[in-house]
């Protein structure tokens, strides 16, 4: 009597979503099991705001409002610490999601690296659940960052005329950029064979804000660089971000954000997807 083996039924919704839930939890216990890892990202942008308030605050406001429209206090001469602040606070939340890329790459490259993949090979768990509780745990952790550098930027002086409604758009606009950076940042840690070239690679995710209009406006830069900053990602998204806590309007530059992070997320989700099923093949 002959005996076949039967292979094993494909994993429903219900199971990939509670799969996806129960490696949400591991990673967040990682989160608070190792805090410097996890609060990493927020510390250089915290550190960055409080030395370019403190330290240039005033003669970066000063000069600003000299000549550049869309510098703190609209060109009308009304710059100074305060103001500057204000224009900052929405570059340096951008620049923490991006420094968020840093922690996914690692975890991701780690785990795969350390063996404990395979270990997922062999029990009867839906295979993108490792990549989901990875990207949404990231993202979690990414927010709570934003949420501490507002915290800050508002113990040292940074007000908003945004209402109840922009607010909530802020953080949405926020929240789908830290899910495009993160899957690009997970595609980034599959394909590094060590953790040290994993936290190397999403360098250049980190620098990129640096070279936008984070910290001055984009028409005060050289012209070649001027080109760069108006039509890199994280300019419109940190223009949106300032217009919408400003209560100024945002003309074109929310449709753009949004375009680049639905280009950046899928081409994420896409690559990664196709370099963790090569490694688990």
């Amino acid at each position: 009597m002959s005996t076949t083996s039967t292979p094993a039924p494909a994993p429903t919704l219900a199971h990939a979503v509670r799969d996806s839930a129960t490696m949400l939890r591991r990673n967040l216990r990682h989160a608070v099991r190792y805090p410097a890892v996890s609060l990493g990202s927020s510390m250089l942008p915290i550190m960055m705001l409080l030395l370019f308030v403190f330290a240039f605050g005033d003669s970066l406001g000063a000069g600003m409002v000299a000549g550049t429209a869309g510098a703190p206090g609209g060109g009308t001469g009304g710059g100074g610490r305060d103001a500057y602040l204000d224009y900052l606070t929405p570059g340096i939340m951008v620049m923490g999601v991006a420094a968020g890329a840093l922690a996914t790459s690692v975890a991701v490259c780690s785990d795969m690296t350390e063996g404990i993949v395979n270990r997922f090979r062999t029990m009867n768990i839906a295979r993108s659940s490792f990549m989901t509780g990875h990207v949404v745990g990231s993202v979690l952790q990414t927010m709570l960052s934003a949420v501490l550098v507002v915290g800050v930027a508002y113990a040292v002086g940074f007000r908003s005329d945004a209402t109840v409604p922009e607010w909530l758009a802020a953080a949405g606009l926020l929240t789908a950029v830290a899910f495009a950076v993160t899957w690009l940042a997970a595609a980034l840690g599959l394909m590094s064979r060590t953790v040290e070239s994993a936290s190397n690679k999403p360098l250049l995710v980190q620098f990129l804000p640096f070279l936008g209009s984070a910290f001055v406006p984009a028409e005060s830069m050289s012209p070649g660089l001027r080109w760069f900053a108006e039509h890199q990602p994280f300019t419109p998204v940190t223009e949106t971000l300032r217009g919408l806590l400003s209560g100024s309007a945002i003309g074109n530059d929310g449709w753009v954000a949004l375009a680049w992070c639905v280009v950046t997320g899928v081409g994420g989700y896409l690559w990664s997807r196709r370099l963790f099923a090569r490694a688990v093949s």
